[in-house]
């Protein structure tokens, strides 16, 4: 059963830098890398927001509140996808998950931004 599991979250002061990690595990590495890799967040009383993607070609794409600030990576021979977010701004205050194509999800991690 295909599994990921998100870390990296936490408490940090506006202008901060946070990296979360999803690391996959029951999924074969075919799968994880031919796959678009996502990063979603959602904040209390908001919708579900694409943060940042990761082709299976390589190609990134960012949501415009993140881009120049996140980047979005992968390490295909630990099979885990990484979230590098800096200048962080309260607004980015949401539970994150990573996805890998339409079947795995993870449950989130709590990122909080605090002026």
């Amino acid at each position: 059963q295909g599994r990921l599991v998100e870390s990296g979250g936490g408490l940090v002061q506006a202008g901060g830098a946070l990296r979360l990690s999803c690391k996959a595990s029951g999924i074969i590495t075919s799968v994880f890398n031919g796959n678009t890799k996502s990063w979603y967040r959602q904040a209390p009383g908001k919708q579900r927001e694409l943060v940042a993607s990761l082709s299976g070609g390589g190609r990134t794409e960012y949501a415009d509140s993140v881009n120049g600030r996140f980047t979005i990576s992968k390490d295909s021979a630990k099979k885990t996808l990484f979230l590098q977010m800096n200048n962080l701004k309260v607004e980015d205050t949401a539970v994150y998950s990573c996805a890998v194509g339409e079947n795995y999800w993870g449950q989130g991690t709590q990122v909080t931004v605090f002026s």
